[in-house]
């Protein structure tokens, strides 16, 4: 930025400069927590990445599209620090195991869905998307969860054409902004970590609920008191969605 200032323009050449590099970024563009950048329009479509950074509440997600015995365990552990969490499943997953979705809702869980296959759709085009979640609904309809609203595209891949095609549907696309990654068992510990030194005000956390998971129900142990010693209230992704103010990130 000094080097920006150094250069020497005609006076009206340096005061346009300067405005136009103020309004650029200011303006337009949004930097990411994965360190990328997009362009910000008032007529993109958005995906839901953050509640009220005003308030304390945050949303804990989690994704399963197979297995059917970690799950189990984080249940249980929700169920003991009364924590209320919003389950994102694939129709595939849910078609396989209608017990485990029902014993998910019983505990007054959320439900959300990724989709009947959990194959980005970022690889697919836009009429097979559509075909999945189609399929999808079919199933939840089946299963009795006519009222599904909540879509995370699988491995969180999309667009503006997939957050339009989703919307056109009813339903709200919805991201993440603290991710310790935790379905590569990188330790109880860091998961640990990455989750209590970044969570703030309206954040919505990533964890993983299927069988490849070894380390997040240990992990949840000191997560899930150690954000309420924060002062952080546990809402579902819902709760979220009706606070005021709340941000949505960007089609890329």
């Amino acid at each position: 930025m000094k080097h920006f200032y150094s250069i020497r323009l005609k006076k009206w050449k340096r005061y346009v400069a300067v405005i136009l590099f103020a309004l650029f970024t200011a303006s337009f563009l949004w930097f990411q927590r994965d360190g990328t950048f997009s362009v910000l329009s008032e007529n993109d479509p958005l995906a839901l990445t953050k509640g009220n950074e005003n308030e304390p509440e945050i949303a804990l997600t989690f994704n399963i599209s197979w297995g059917e015995e970690k799950v189990h365990d984080i249940l249980k552990k929700l169920k003991e620090k009364q924590v209320q969490a919003t389950f994102f499943v694939s129709g595939e997953w849910a078609e396989r195991h209608p017990d485990i979705v029902e014993k998910i809702t019983e505990q007054e869980h959320e439900l959300g869905m990724l989709g009947y296959r959990y194959k980005s759709y970022l690889k697919q085009e836009i009429d097979e998307v559509r075909k999945d979640l189609v399929q999808a609904k079919d199933v939840f309809d089946k299963l009795g969860y006519e009222d599904m609203e909540l879509l995370r595209p699988p491995s969180g891949h999309f667009n503006k054409e997939i957050i339009e095609l989703a919307e056109k549907q009813g339903y709200t696309v919805t991201h993440w902004n603290v991710n310790p990654n935790d379905w590569k068992n990188p330790g109880s510990q860091q998961i640990i970590n990455t989750v209590m030194e970044q969570t703030s005000n309206g954040d919505i956390i990533l964890l993983h609920a299927s069988d490849s998971v070894k380390q997040t129900a240990k992990a949840l142990d000191t997560i899930l008191q150690g954000l309420k010693n924060k002062g952080f209230q546990f809402v579902s992704i819902s709760e979220l969605i009706n606070q005021a103010h709340a941000e949505s990130k960007p089609a890329k």
